[in-house]
């Protein structure tokens, strides 16, 4: 070797892309290669492939396999001078390990790729059959198999076809293997095949001539007895056959395996029987197959046995597939599906998912397919079950915009490329994109990303991905506003019908007046209706997640025309994308919510900031107090003060409604809050946090009007009830006791007087008539009930307790706190009580046995007449009223001594009895779910229909919005009220056990 000469090929190698010039020299120099080692055209040409070294190194290889000088000799011969057959071998060698394995266990199957006529650069089934006609046995399909193989990906990597040529041919090979392993299945049982006629039903990619290099092959089998035979000993041996036939094709040999037949997309899976006859196939679709199971149907295709079943099977499903968009939730069905698929996928992988993740393949193939199932009902020329036939026909028919149906296209086959020449690499199954330098690197090559190929290649991905992110949801719901808004001259569009129809299957009951929002919101070239076009597909998937889709997109329109001409409302939508989808949740979440938007527009600003809105965190009492106090003191009257402090209550409850609907849905980015006990515990703060505020300031407002700055009696406001639990509901009264006590030198008829006067005038003000919710004052639990006075002083208050109170006045007493008012005046009438509910000797039988005696009374004659007790939220078994007794009754017996015991909350105050051994941890966490559960479903009513109730609504919608509320998807109401049911039933126990039981 000359001096320099090594320097300059190693130079040359590296120009022409090898990463190991080294080991390619030594190549090089081997007696295989050595008469060509310096032919400029084969260096080019392996320079040209993916990988120039696994090239390089499958040529030796195939060189050393061969038989005899001369056959070596004839393939170098071949490779120097025919380009057809150089770009083919090397361009397979590049790309595939394994089909370099392949080749040099079988060194004469290179001379598949010498033919170069126009009839093989396109084969069909047929073609196929004849490259696997001689294969007898398992072993020899298999090396026939990757004959044909070799083919396919030689003028895949050369770019003779692409890739949906590709894909279509893998699946036509795919039929041919299934038809010769049937052949040899039943050539080895004669018997069986006599006994039956045998349809093999291609689905899945297989069934949508769109197949991978490695992938399951889905199937499904369809069977009738031939003439003369019992139909159960024809099941019997079809299902032998089948048997066969799988294992022929799955199990591994020397020469490895094909592919797996996978025959679970069956009815009933795994559990059902692997055949059926036509008519039991019939039978399960039309009674129990579910939405997915129809739109795995979409793909099937008969390929193999019994020609004129496989046609019967054909006809008697397909007209069933295009039925499955009239099902309740259809859609919300198919899109809970794709987001169950992505929520499977590990962490670890989901960034290098390429089929799964999002912005992946089945991104675009669930929306095409949807987009079929709605419209191929009334247009034939949607059913094709291959993905981009799918889309260029929904495009021509106006169901899908040109110009997003081209960008789709692009993407998945892109997508597709990188999957296919991942898979080719070692021909195994998978959908990674692979984390290796090297790896990243063929495969940009093999792409045709020359320059800078690993980072180029991550760059298109992640470019593609975000085309399919952003439009696979879009897909759905644009076309309907390019049908309406007519912007664009000479686009085919959605018929009217075929807008109704998608309207309905997203569950649209009025889809006349919804089309007529969305010409409203998106009609004319105004910047308002520019933006709102971008946004409503977006928001028309958020509203079709919820239970009222209608309600959801006539809110958005109220709050467009009011806010509309407002740059910041826009702009918020626009750009933050966490107020948009939280904009959505609520105004598709019942009415409490928008109602209290619509009275005040401007409060969707809470909406943004951050992921769950950094607005919707609620406000501690404090700062509250002092933003009502200060309207409260700017404002010219107390009428005027009043109607400040309501406006800022009516803000916070949609605030507080708005964060507890956005974390009992959750959203895209982020999974519903799991723990409901902080979803109620937030709710119950924040409510009597706010009405804390809003009596503190109407207090205020009234005593300033009446009296200035000082009132001639000292006044405090005792909260009582839920309220004083710091467990309000959006529904719930203010419950109340007002005490007072004279100032020095007042007389004390004056004192009550004014007493009097402020408590009249606080319950006035606060309940007239405005755009503002009414708070009403509940004084039912103060001394005599409603036959006592409103107010009394604190010596008024003692003398009662100390002579006259009876012990449900003390387990009343259990939740007062004081919240406005004269804090030190409140504070000792909590001294005067803490006696009455903390009894230091505890509560003797007499006194277990009146409160044991109200609750049955109670039970039995408060329950609203037809109620369903078992459904009831407050006095049915289980429900609140079993808990608060059951947990008061031993706050009543033990708070003496038992510091924990003595809180006004329901939930610490369990807490509390386990710490201290009265309750076991299993029973405190029934009662504490059934609590939980119980305050969950009264809020969820409040939120749906607007007002208060305990029970669960009869209207479907209502009922289904409660479900989705509490986590329950379309068509889930039966298990909500089941889990319900459950869970009172076992707390219902724990009461029986706890608060009846003569031991307790």
């Amino acid at each position: 070797m000359t001096p320099g000469r090594r320097s300059s090929t190693f130079t040359r190698l590296l120009r022409h892309g090898f990463t190991d010039p080294s080991a390619a020299e030594r190549l090089l120099d081997g007696v295989e290669l050595a008469p060509v080692r310096d032919d400029p055209v084969l260096l080019e040409a392996l320079g040209a492939t993916a990988d120039p070294d696994l090239a390089l190194d499958g040529l030796a290889r195939l060189l050393e396999a061969q038989p005899a000088p001369t056959a070596r000799r004839e393939l170098l011969d071949t490779l120097t001078a025919a380009k057809p057959l150089r770009d083919r071998l090397l361009g397979v060698l590049g790309a595939s390990a394994a089909l370099a394995d392949h080749l040099a266990r079988h060194a004469g199957d290179w001379q598949a790729l010498v033919t170069y006529e126009p009839r093989d650069l396109h084969p069909g089934v047929e073609e196929f059959e004849r490259g696997l006609a001689e294969a007898t046995d398992p072993v020899s399909l298999r090396v026939a198999y990757r004959r044909c193989l070799l083919s396919i990906a030689a003028r895949d990597v050369c770019g003779t076809i692409d890739v949906a040529d590709t894909a279509a041919e893998l699946a036509d090979l795919a039929t041919a293997t299934l038809r010769a392993a049937l052949a040899q299945a039943r050539q080895a049982a004669p018997e069986d095949a006599a006994a039956c006629r045998l349809a093999v039903i291609a689905m899945g990619k297989c069934g949508g001539h769109e197949l991978n290099y490695v992938s399951d092959v889905d199937v499904i089998f369809v069977a009738e007895a031939a003439d003369g035979t019992d139909e159960d000993k024809a099941l019997r041996s079809a299902t032998k056959l089948a048997s066969h036939m799988m294992r022929i094709c799955s199990e591994t040999t020397v020469e490895g395996s094909i592919w797996p037949v996978d025959a679970n997309l069956r009815p009933e899976g795994r559990n059902g029987p692997l055949v059926r006859t036509l008519s039991s196939h019939l039978a399960y679709y039309q009674r129990w197959a579910k939405t997915w199971e129809f739109q795995a149907l979409l793909k099937a295709r008969p390929v193999a046995g019994d020609a004129e079943l496989g046609k019967a099977y054909a006809d008697a499903l397909g007209p069933l597939v295009w039925q499955a968009a009239e099902r309740e939730n259809f859609v919300a069905d198919v899109q809970r599906m794709r987001r169950r698929v992505i929520a499977n996928i590990p962490a670890a992988e989901l960034d290098r998912q390429l089929k799964l993740g999002p912005g992946g393949l089945r991104d675009v193939e669930f929306a095409v397919q949807l987009l079929q199932l709605v419209h191929g009902r009334t247009d034939a020329t949607l059913r094709s079950g291959t993905t981009l036939d799918a889309l260029r026909a929904l495009a021509a028919g106006g169901y899908v915009g040109r110009e997003d149906a081209a960008r789709l296209d692009e993407a998945y086959r892109f997508l597709r490329s990188m999957e296919h020449r991942i898979q080719l690499y070692r021909l195994r199954r998978t959908h990674l994109v692979p984390e290796a330098e090297d790896d990243l690197r063929r495969l940009g090559r093999s792409l045709g990303l020359r320059t800078d190929p690993v980072t180029s290649l991550q760059r298109e991905w992640k470019r593609h991905a975000g085309v399919v992110r952003r439009l696979h949801e879009k897909l759905f719901y644009r076309p309907l506003l390019d049908a309406v808004a007519q912007l664009a001259p000479g686009e085919t569009r959605l018929s009217a019908e075929a807008a109704r129809e998608r309207l309905v299957a997203l569950g649209y009951a009025d889809p006349a007046a919804a089309l007529r929002h969305l010409e409203a919101l998106a009609s004319g070239v105004t910047r308002k209706a520019a933006i709102q076009r971008t946004l409503l597909p977006v928001l028309l998937g958020w509203f079709a997640d919820s239970a009222d889709p209608d309600a959801g997109l006539l809110n958005f329109r109220k709050v467009s025309d009011a806010l509309g001409k407002t740059p910041w409302y826009l702009r918020l939508l626009r750009d933050e994308g966490a107020a948009a989808e939280n904009l959505a949740r609520v105004l598709s979440a019942g009415r409490l919510a928008p109602d209290l938007l619509m009275r005040a527009p401007e409060a969707v600003a809470l909406l943004g900031d951050g992921d769950r809105g950094a607005g919707l965190e609620p406000r501690e009492r404090g700062q509250l107090e002092q933003e009502v106090l200060a309207a409260v003191r700017r404002a010219e009257n107390a009428a005027q003060g009043v109607t400040a402090a309501r406006g800022v209550r009516r803000r916070e409850l949609f605030r507080t409604a708005a964060a507890d609907i956005v974390g009992s849905y959750g959203t895209e980015t982020s999974d519903a809050e799991a723990d409901q006990g902080a979803l109620v515990d937030r709710v119950g703060a924040a409510v009597s946090d706010l009405t804390a505020a809003t009596l503190a300031g109407t207090l205020r407002a009234v005593v300033r009007e009446g009296w200035g700055d000082t009132l001639p009696t000292r006044f405090a406001i005792i909260a009582m009830g839920r309220f004083g639990g710091n467990e309000l509901g959006y529904g719930s009264d203010a419950d109340v006791l007002f005490v007072h006590e004279p100032q020095d030198g007042v007389a004390e008829q004056e004192a009550a007087a004014a007493a009097n006067k402020v408590v009249a005038e606080m319950r006035r003000l606060l309940q007239l008539p405005s755009a503002d919710p009414p708070l009403l004052i509940d004084a039912g639990l103060r001394p005599e009930g409603k036959s006592g006075p409103l107010v009394r002083t604190l010596k008024s208050y003692a003398a009662y307790y100390r002579r006259w109170s009876l012990v449900w006045e003390s387990q009343a007493l259990l939740r007062a706190e004081p919240v406005a008012g004269d804090a030190d005046l409140g504070r000792r009438f909590i001294e005067l009580i803490d006696p009455l509910r903390h009894p230091e000797a505890g509560l003797g039988e007499d006194a277990v046995r009146e409160i044991r005696r109200l609750k049955a009374r109670m039970e039995s004659e408060r329950l609203p007449r037809g109620a369903d007790p078992k459904l009831h939220t407050k006095l049915g078994p289980g429900g609140l009223s079993d808990v608060e007794w059951t947990v008061q009754l031993l706050q009543l017996r033990h708070g003496a001594r038992v510091p924990g015991l003595r809180t006004t909350r329901t939930r610490a105050a369990l807490a509390a009895a386990r710490e201290a051994g009265l309750l076991s941890a299993e029973d405190t966490a029934v009662l504490d779910e059934a609590w939980v559960l119980a305050t969950r479903v009264r809020n969820a009513v409040m939120l749906v229909r607007g007002r208060a109730g305990d029970t669960f609504p009869t209207e479907p919608r209502e009922l289904a919005a409660v479900g989705r509320y509490l986590g329950y998807g379309s068509g889930h109401v039966g298990d909500m009220l089941d889990a319900y049911r459950r869970t009172a039933r076992r707390a219902r126990t724990v009461v029986e056990q706890q608060f009846y039981a003569d031991g307790a």
